[in-house]
């Protein structure tokens, strides 16, 4: 049901629809994307979610856990808090911090905090660069997301974690930094180890998600770092490199009554 059509009554006959489809009636709902639009329409969009989750129809994934896989900088906090290995990440309003802790940083991915696929993500390693980028930022009003630059061998793993255990997993490889699917990566069935299972479906409990898409970044120096949990993940690529029936397990684990 497309969001840009919800309407919601409050008083005389109170309710949310979308089209004809009555949401208050429904057993289940998944959200997929929040499309997007102004402040207002999407704070009604997740306002909508929200008021339908407090009527008790199961949402998978809620929309807190949506609120917080969608805001890099509550991820990043969640993750920190709960003990998972993140990069070191500075967020901030100003282009004197930001340029300070370029400086400190040395090699930054620069993140809109809002935003996938790797829209909008630019690595910064010298001063000039900095300061083009971060004016860019301060003339739109942006925030100043900076990751410090995790050196790796071109490849990184998106495990999607379902219902609490790791549903299926991919590698995804690139000649540069970034190993997006969607910016030109390509990606192959893995299995993962115990240790890395384990990871990812600590990430996705740290933000409340039922399923979400963990991405982990193996460095060159052997660690292990989780990137960003995504709430609302896309899994096309995923299901063409494993074979899996990820749509199929999704509605098995959203029909299953909730522990």
């Amino acid at each position: 049901m497309p969001y840009e059509e919800l309407t919601a009554s409050i008083g005389g006959s109170p309710g949310l629809r979308s089209r004809n489809v009555e949401l208050d009636r429904v057993d289940a709902v998944l959200p997929r994307i929040i499309p997007s639009g102004s402040l207002e329409q999407i704070i009604f969009r997740v306002d909508a979610l929200h008021r339908l989750e407090d009527r008790g129809v199961r949402l998978m994934n809620s929309p807190r856990s949506i609120e917080r896989t969608v805001d890099k900088f509550w991820t990043s906090a969640l993750l920190e808090q709960c003990g998972l290995p993140t990069p070191e990440t500075i967020v901030c309003e100003s282009p004197e911090e930001a340029l300070a802790a370029f400086r400190a940083l040395g090699d930054v991915i620069v993140k809109p905090l809002f935003g996938s696929m790797g829209l909008g993500m630019v690595r910064v390693s010298d001063e000039e660069m900095a300061y083009r980028v971060f004016r860019t930022i301060e003339q739109i009003r942006g925030v100043y997301y900076l990751q410090r630059t995790i050196d790796h061998e071109g490849r990184d793993l998106r495990a999607l974690v379902v219902g609490g255990r790791v549903l299926g997993a991919i590698e995804r490889r690139a000649q540069g930094w970034r190993t997006n699917l969607a910016r030109g990566g390509t990606a192959r069935g893995v299995r993962l180890s115990e240790e890395w299972s384990a990871l990812a479906v600590r990430a996705a409990a740290a933000v409340g998600a039922d399923y979400a898409g963990v991405d982990l970044l193996p460095a060159k120096d052997g660690k292990v770092f989780v990137l960003e949990v995504n709430g609302i993940p896309g899994w096309q690529g995923l299901q063409e490199a494993t074979g899996l029936d990820v749509a199929g397990a999704l509605v098995e684990h959203l029909a299953r009554p909730p522990e």
